[in-house]
């Protein structure tokens, strides 16, 4: 059963979301916040396995509670916004959120979506990764090298910067010549290797570092 928290300070909001999720036999509403204070304290006693958070929120905004409990916790957090180029997203993904859904969303994709961060993976469609990186990694300053890199093989290096380019698992098996559980292995030890929850935070410090930039092929 996957737990799931709803963060929103529209009270319509959360009842509509509620009522998809409930009609589901793997998934459970555990509590409802309408603020990120809210979502914050509820996400440390309740241990759900996501949070549902809305990014504008009255106390403390979706940004700083995605943060803190993060920091935390083990739990995931899926971003909700209006527009799907939000210009808190990008900030977001920094912060340690798993991915974003945009808030009119079809129900099955935002089940979809659950099950997904739930599972352990970002919620970052190789598309998705292309739009976002390509508009928010422009806001990064100078590159800061990280000596986290020196970890990685040569392999493991290329494969990050295709993950980084938006590329699927089976996308940069075909790319490399590589089987699609081959391919999935490289990331999986890159991850390990660079201590990074997900695959959102694994192209975030691609881009962070210099490793790659937007516009590069």
């Amino acid at each position: 059963m996957i737990k799931a928290l709803l963060a929103d300070d529209q009270t319509l909001v959360r009842a509509g979301f509620k009522s998809i999720l409930e009609g589901e036999p793997d998934i459970s509403v555990v509590g409802e916040a309408a603020d990120g204070e809210q979502a914050v304290a509820l996400a440390k006693r309740l241990r759900p396995d996501v949070v549902l958070m809305d990014i504008r929120m009255p106390n403390l905004d979706g940004l700083e509670a995605t943060r803190r409990i993060v920091a935390d916790t083990d739990v995931r957090v899926i971003i909700l916004t209006t527009f799907d180029l939000d210009d808190y997203v990008y900030g977001a993904l920094r912060a340690g959120a798993s991915g974003f859904l945009v808030k009119d969303t079809e129900p099955m994709e935002l089940l979809h979506g659950i099950r997904v961060v739930a599972r352990g993976d970002a919620l970052l469609a190789p598309s998705v990764t292309r739009r976002l990186i390509g508009e928010f990694a422009l806001r990064v300053k100078q590159p800061d090298p990280s000596p986290r890199l020196n970890a990685l093989t040569d392999r493991e290096r290329e494969v990050m910067g295709l993950v980084a380019e938006g590329l699927s698992n089976d996308e940069i098996a075909a790319r490399l010549v590589l089987s699609p559980a081959t391919a999935k292995t490289h990331v999986s030890r890159i991850m390990t290797k660079l201590d990074v929850r997900d695959r959102a935070q694994l192209v975030i410090l691609a881009y962070e570092s210099g490793m790659v930039r937007p516009g590069w092929t």
